[in-house]
């Protein structure tokens, strides 16, 4: 079955940065379009940034500028790469695709704070 394992988040200062990474098993990583969400307490999951197979990937507005996502599908791997981050960014992130997404993984804790 679909396995998608997020990891790399902590506790980060206002204007640091963070690389999250998502291993994703069980499907033909090269044939699907990834995403990044993220869910901040007591909101709704939001979309926050997705990579397609082929393709420019595209970022929600409160994020353009500061974050990148990138894919490897030799390793079946999706990254978030954070950067000026923000209190407002403060969530779980979790990984999965796009449209119909998969069961969701455990996600990973971003926290920033001073």
């Amino acid at each position: 079955q679909v396995q998608l394992v997020e990891s790399g988040g902590g506790l980060v200062q206002p204007g640091g940065s963070l690389r999250l990474s998502c291993a994703a098993s069980g499907i033909i990583f090269n044939h699907n379009n990834m995403a990044w969400y993220r869910q901040a307490p007591g909101m709704q999951r939001e979309l926050v940034a997705t990579i397609p197979i082929v393709g420019r990937p595209n970022l929600a507005d409160s994020v353009k500028g500061r974050f990148t996502i990138s894919r490897d599908n030799a390793k079946n791997m999706v990254y978030l790469q954070m950067n000026s981050l923000k209190p407002e960014d403060t969530a779980v992130y979790y990984c999965n695709r796009p449209i119909s997404p998969w069961a969701w993984g455990q996600g990973t804790q971003v926290t920033v704070s001073s």
